[in-house]
């Protein structure tokens, strides 16, 4: 049952990853419709940040495939470290090398930030124990 929901888990990681890339490409080609190609890179550096450090976080976190319920918080808590520092290291690079437009990377950063607690919330089960209901349905 474990490396069942494990599986689960790392697919849900992933699409997640895949979501976050999605949502960067439509930031970047928003923002360069709106201002100008360097917004444009400004979002797709945004986007590109965190879409970078949840994929390090999804191969460290759910890659080791234990059924050793010890050994999986470690690999998630390495997974999460991992996350917050390709995404300090990041940032700090690309501030300190490039001239970016402020608003287009943060947007695109919070809009992929977003698809994460979206994906989140879909996946836990809801509050109380009782069936979550499909939008549309009548049972």
């Amino acid at each position: 049952m474990i490396a069942t929901d494990l599986a689960l888990a790392r697919r849900l990681a992933l699409s997640v990853v895949l979501g976050q890339a999605a949502v960067t490409l439509i930031c970047a080609l928003a923002a360069w419709l709106i201002a100008d190609s360097r917004a444009a890179l400004s979002a797709a550096l945004g986007g590109g940040i965190s879409t970078v450090a949840s994929l390090a976080m999804a191969l460290l976190g759910f890659g080791g495939g234990s059924t050793d319920p010890q050994r999986a918080v470690r690999s998630f808590l390495l997974g999460e470290t991992a996350k917050i520092a390709v995404m300090i290291v990041l940032f700090v690079a690309v501030l300190k090398t490039m001239k970016v437009v402020p608003l287009a990377m943060l947007g695109a950063y919070v809009a992929t930030f977003i698809v994460f607690w979206v994906a989140l919330a879909n996946a836990l089960p809801p509050l109380g124990g009782g069936v979550r209901r499909r939008a549309g349905s009548d049972k």
